[in-house]
């Protein structure tokens, strides 16, 4: 493999199908797929048996009719024949328009109709039979192509309907047929296309509105690829990641690019905690990455387990993680993985810190032996790398983490940017920060106002303002949207994040808020609710909350419980459980959130006065996607302005 010093890796290649081709040259036998069979064991496939196929499958859709140029929807969740079909795809010219199997009918319409697709992948014919619901609002789909079998019912429903339903087998065998001639033809197709040609078209999730197509070429992803060596200096050739993300999010779709360029495998599991651990065990990866509420929940989890147990096992283990955490910030200082938001000397954090760590390493040794090293083999044994992005991972779960010597990166990016744009490198993992910035971006911090920019220099290390980024990275543009482009790309290629951040001594980022979330008060205060919802649902008792208080004269919050926590609460105290609703509005219940928001925020751990929660509405059901929050989980704010109007007037009468 070549890599210059600079830690470019130069054998990468021009585009995504030649970064495949690569990799079959350079480690032809190493495993890149493990995916389970109808007997739910995993089959493992390397890296020439995967570009055989993808060479076999791009021949079936060529036959089929797919040109370069063409946008082909592909509704599905994480599996083999989602990477294959990708690959494929590319490998013709085309660019996929991906979702994921719990999106709306409206959302999966809406996309197909918008990017003009003549053919379909869906995973199941539940995805095919949220289209032909409303046949007349994707009057251009022809072709439905499907993982999973299909019934004669929903097949000649669609047929009658004017789409061909054909399965994801039938192509396949189609393609095994291939001469050398035509696989050699598939491959001079690859070698066609520019990096400069779009890849993928992105639905953003629609937090704000009607969703926008990100268009993101092959050289936004290659830009990545190429220098991921260089970051992740704690992965090996021939590491497991375990992917269990929607991939059509940018997040886990830029890892499917990445394992590549770090010559490493995935193995397909769900984001469900039985089956995720469970795969986990059989498995034993060495890398993975998740939203910050997977990590939550699984830290949740392991709380909740241990406090059934109850008595002193659970004493030992709060007492151990206690530990773990004073041991950790410790470490943290005399290593100088401290986040320089204003000028420090690293010589006195060391010094601070090394009579804790000498005091407490006996006891930390201790923990490890009884508690730490317990719950880490829990998450497999062998766990180097696991990164959570996709939003902000609480200060509390990334302590959790630290405290039982669990590598746990954070990292920061945008869909636009493809997405990555910052993450904690494994030789300097510094808490409280996102990172250093990606090798391949540039990022400033300019003065804003109402999420505006004020002036276009960069502000000093420290100063919080608006995040912009540039980079090969940033997005072609908005599908079909030059005037929205526009206003968030600037003549000399700077992408406006519309995320509040600030940069560290160190080329680090910590991000504070979304400018547009920004909450003034009454008195004119500005407060980003983001942070003080991270706070709050550090809380094992707080799934999750949302703060409102613009134009008011203070904070209220609409908490959602967690509700396994308030249950178990209730029944030590024998409360009566049902009904839940009534349980909630219980003086006990209420005493307890309220001591619960008060732990988190206030003067000792951060927070002003005005950021206080002067008063809070507790709701009975989980937030759902397609409902509170977007396909990424992200809080839908607009949407939950709408269905709890009723108590968010509550809370200021």
């Amino acid at each position: 493999m070549a890599v210059k010093k600079s830690g470019i890796d130069t054998s990468v290649g021009k585009n995504l199908p030649l970064l495949l081709r690569s990799r079959v040259v350079s480690c032809p036998d190493t495993v890149l797929q493990a995916s389970k069979n109808s007997a739910g064991v995993f089959e493992l496939f390397s890296y020439k048996q995967v570009y055989e196929k993808v060479i076999e499958f791009a021949h079936a859709l060529k036959e089929f009719g797919i040109v370069r140029g063409d946008a082909v929807a592909l509704i599905s969740d994480n599996r083999r024949e989602w990477f294959i079909t990708d690959m494929a795809l590319l490998s013709l010219g085309a660019a996929d328009v991906p979702r994921g199997c719990d999106s709306m009918g409206s959302e999966i319409r809406f996309i197909i109709s918008y990017a003009e697709c003549r053919t379909g992948f869906f995973e199941t014919e539940r995805q095919l039979c949220k289209v032909l619901e409303k046949r007349e609002e994707v009057p251009l789909l022809e072709n439905a192509i499907l993982f999973e079998p299909v019934s004669a019912e929903t097949a000649v429903r669609a047929q009658e309907s004017g789409i061909r339903v054909f399965s994801f087998a039938e192509l396949e065998a189609k393609g095994a047929r291939a001469s050398d001639a035509e696989r050699t033809a598939i491959e001079a197709e690859m070698d066609k296309t520019s990096p400069d040609e779009i890849a993928t078209i992105i639905f953003t999730s629609g937090t704000t509105g009607v969703p926008k197509g990100v268009m993101l070429t092959h050289d936004n992803f290659i830009a990545q690829v190429e220098v991921v060596k260089s970051v992740l200096t704690n992965t090996e050739d021939g590491d497991l990641w375990l992917s269990v993300l929607p991939v059509w999010h940018s997040f886990e779709r830029v890892f499917q690019y990445l394992v590549m360029g770090l010559n490493s495998g995935l193995a397909y599991s769900k984001p469900v905690a039985a089956v995720m651990l469970a795969d986990m065990a059989t498995l034993r990866p060495q890398a993975m990455c998740g939203v910050p509420r997977l990590w939550e929940s699984l830290a949740q989890g392991v709380f909740r387990t241990m406090r059934k147990t109850g008595g002193v096992p659970y004493k030992l283990f709060l007492f151990f993680i206690s530990v773990g955490k004073k041991f950790s910030w410790a470490r943290e200082h005399v290593r100088g993985l401290v986040c320089r938001l204003h000028r420090r000397s690293r010589i006195l954090d060391a010094l601070v810190g090394i009579l804790p760590l000498i005091l407490l390493s006996p006891l930390y040794a201790l923990g490890n032996l009884l508690v730490y090293r317990k719950i880490r083999a829990k998450l497999g044994g062998r766990m180097e790398c696991a990164i959570s992005g996709g939003g902000a991972l609480q200060s509390e779960t990334d302590a959790f983490y630290r405290a039982i010597g669990f590598k746990l990166l954070e990292g920061y990016g945008i869909t636009e940017a493809a997405p990555v744009l910052s993450v904690r490198w494994p030789s300097k993992p510094r808490s409280g920060c996102v990172g250093q910035v990606y090798p391949c971006a540039q990022i400033k911090v300019v003065a804003e106002e109402h999420g505006r920019i004020v002036s276009g220099e960069p502000l000093p290390p420290g100063k919080s303002g608006l995040v912009l980024a540039r980079g090969r990275q940033i997005m072609k543009g908005y599908y079909k949207r030059p005037d929205l482009t526009e206003q968030v790309v600037d003549k000399d290629g700077w992408l406006n994040t519309g995320d509040l951040g600030v940069l560290s001594y160190d080329n680090e980022i910590k991000i504070t808020g979304r400018a547009k979330d920004t909450i003034v008060l009454l008195g004119g205060e500005n407060i980003e609710p983001l942070v003080i919802e991270s706070a709050l649902c550090g809380s094992p008792y707080i799934e999750s909350a949302v703060i409102q208080g613009q134009d008011k004269k203070y904070l209220g919050a609409l908490i959602v419980p967690v509700k396994e926590a308030i249950l178990t609460f209730a029944q030590e105290r024998q409360l009566p459980a049902e009904p839940y609703g009534a349980l909630l509005e219980s003086l006990p219940i209420v005493n307890l959130i309220r001591d619960e928001i008060d732990r988190c925020i206030n003067a000792g751990t951060g927070f002003r006065m005005c950021e206080r929660i002067y008063r809070f509405v507790l709701l009975s059901d989980s937030f759902t996607v397609g409902r509170e929050l977007s396909g990424k989980q992200e809080m839908m704010r607009h949407k939950i302005a709408e269905l709890y109007k009723k108590q968010i007037d509550s809370l200021f009468d």
